[in-house]
């Protein structure tokens, strides 16, 4: 038992930085998901599309603060071509996410050239910021909780604007949105726009934080984004925008906890994406099992 203590904390300082930074994943599933009504799996695609752009524009000598901008600008674009897709050819929803998912993977590979990039001798914005920022965990705690925390306050300023406000409507019900005179086509394109741009930061972050690029980086992001968004709900609840927004970051930072535990205890690598998977079931599952279960005890 002392050794699974120890070997759990030992990891958390490792798990929180990681958590820290998928929950932009979080947040990015979280916007199309609960706040447009939109399934969108472009996450997957995204991700990995951040930070190929960002590594290939590093090698290529650009300064890291422009290539990480470059990077998000890219996961931009992929969310709004998800959202014209859908829009402009009334194809599902989900299946315009596949799409562009897919047509991504051929992207990277030609923005990167090959599968793989190691970074380990270009200059990256952690270094920009400060050298020790590359090897100190501590202080990477404190950068990333400042961008999440500065990323969660202008996100939660932009929705209880006006502009936000019309989003929110978009998703609430489209179509008495234009009765109102919003325009729920621009407002589906800007969400899915926001939504991967988040996504593509965190790819390029981490593809700076860990030396390398790899085209099939996204293989199963989409998933612990819908993890971590579905355990910070469960804890803090969808009542408020607060408390909304908030959810996907607090879901992540349990998630990799969770993570960290499952290690400690001896589940192996290979087994996370089964067990997170199985978990993910179970808790969306969880409302239809109970309400079985008291149409069992009337029917009694």
């Amino acid at each position: 038992m002392g050794e699974i203590a120890t070997g759990f904390w030992n990891l958390v300082p490792v798990t929180l930085v990681q958590g820290l930074l998928y929950a932009f994943i979080a947040l990015g599933v979280m916007i199309p998901f609960r706040l447009l009504s939109f399934p969108d799996l472009t996450s997957e695609g995204s991700f990995p599309f951040g930070g190929c752009v960002c590594a290939a524009l590093l090698v290529a000598g650009v300064h890291p603060l422009p290539a990480t901008l470059l990077a998000v600008t890219g996961g931009v674009a992929a969310g709004a071509a998800t959202a014209f897709i859908h829009l402009r050819f009334r194809i599902n929803t989900l299946l315009s996410g596949i799409l562009v998912m897919t047509i991504l993977y051929s992207v990277n590979l030609r923005v990167l050239g090959k599968a793989n990039v190691a970074l380990l001798s270009n200059e990256t914005v952690l270094s920009v910021v400060s050298t020790q920022l590359v090897t100190d965990t501590r202080l990477q705690l404190v950068a990333f909780t400042a961008l999440v925390v500065v990323t969660l306050a202008l996100l939660d300023r932009f929705l209880r604007t006006e502009a936000g406000l019309s989003l929110r409507a978009v998703g609430v019900n489209a179509g008495l949105a234009p009765s109102l005179r919003i325009d729920p086509w621009f407002w589906i394109v800007t969400g899915l726009a926001l939504g991967n741009g988040l996504s593509a930061l965190a790819g390029a972050v981490v593809v700076q934080l860990q030396g390398f690029a790899d085209v099939q980086m996204g293989f199963g992001v989409l998933i612990t984004g819908l993890a971590a968004l579905t355990i910070g709900e469960t804890i803090l609840g969808r009542q408020t925008l607060a408390r909304q927004v908030a959810a996907p970051v607090l879901g992540s930072l349990l998630y990799y906890q969770l993570v960290s535990l499952g290690l400690s205890i001896g589940l192996k690598p290979a087994d996370l994406k089964l067990a997170t998977g199985i978990f993910v079931l179970l808790t969306l599952a969880l409302p239809a099992l109970r309400k079985g279960a008291q149409a069992e005890q009337l029917r009694e």
